[in-house]
């Protein structure tokens, strides 16, 4: 039992030290994602954020483009996007915490 209470203890001042850097580093980090075979790339930022979407030269091309299907392929590759930023900050929090669930650390994944 007190075992870990100190394992608590260690990974507390770990992300006393470790934990600012680690949010800069997640949210000045990029994730990209497409929808529609590449029609459509949305970037967000670590903070889920979005920075950038990007419509293929095809589509904008398409006399016959249907609006409805871009403004849900824009959506998906957001959604997409945003799952890569919040899997990376998740898996990182896993990282620094040495896989132990803390409580009351569950909502630090999606970048505090």
């Amino acid at each position: 039992m007190f075992g870990d209470i100190g394992k608590i203890m260690k990974i507390a001042g770990k992300m006393k030290t470790e934990l600012p850097a680690l949010k800069e580093k997640l949210a000045a980090t990029e994730y990209t994602a497409e929808a529609g075979g590449g029609s459509v790339s949305a970037t967000v930022n670590g903070k889920l954020a979005v920075v950038d979407i990007a419509i293929g030269q095809a589509v904008r091309e398409d006399p016959n483009a249907d609006f409805d299907m871009i403004e849900d392929l824009v959506k998906a590759a957001i959604a997409a996007a945003q799952t890569k930023a919040a899997t990376a900050a998740a898996e990182a929090m896993k990282e620094l915490t040495g896989g132990m669930d803390i409580p009351g650390m569950e909502g630090l994944d999606g970048l505090m």
